[in-house]
C-alpha cells in the first residue's frame, strides 16, 4: 500500500491554488480533461511531490461548494514556524480560525472550507503574542 494523495473538489481553482500557495505549495502537475470537463491540479510542499493534494475543479461549477459539512476531516502541514506562517496567511487575507496560542497546532480553512491544521515542527513554540491570547474564529 502506497499513498498516493487528497482530493478535495474547489469551487474556485485559482483562489484555491492562490490559497494552498500561501502555505508554501507548489502546482507539480495538471490534468485539464475537455471531455469530462474538468481540471485536477496537484500540489505539494517544496521537495515532496509524492504527498501532493489534488485539486479537482469542475468546469460547468459545483452548486454544493462550498458547503461546511464536516465529511472531510483535515489536511496537516508541518511547518518550521507556526508564527511566522500564520502571520503571513492572516497578512494576505486568511482567518485563523485556531489560533497557534500554544506554539504547536493552527487551523484555517481554504476558499472551498477545507480545514487545514498547521504543526509547528520540532518543539512547540514558546507562546507569543497575538497569538496566544487570540480566540477562535468559526469552527475547523
Amino acid at each position: 500500500m502506497k499513498y498516493l494523495h487528497t482530493m478535495v473538489r474547489v469551487k474556485d481553482l485559482e483562489a484555491s491554488m492562490a490559497f494552498f500557495r500561501l502555505l508554501g505549495l507548489e502546482e507539480t502537475r495538471r490534468i485539464e480533461n475537455d471531455k469530462g470537463r474538468f481540471s485536477l491540479v496537484f500540489m505539494a510542499a517544496p521537495g515532496q511531490p509524492e504527498c501532493p493534494v489534488e485539486l479537482t475543479y469542475n468546469w460547468d461549477g459545483d452548486d454544493g461548494l462550498p458547503s461546511d459539512s464536516r465529511h472531510f476531516g483535515h489536511l496537516a502541514y508541518e511547518c518550521d514556524n507556526i508564527y511566522d506562517l500564520c502571520a503571513h496567511l492572516q497578512a494576505n487575507g486568511v482567518t485563523i480560525n485556531r489560533p497557534p496560542r500554544d506554539g504547536h497546532m493552527a487551523f484555517v480553512r481554504s476558499p472551498d472550507n477545507i480545514s487545514i491544521e498547521l504543526l509547528q515542527k520540532g518543539d512547540r513554540l514558546e507562546p507569543a503574542e497575538p497569538w496566544a491570547s487570540m480566540e477562535n474564529t468559526g469552527h475547523w
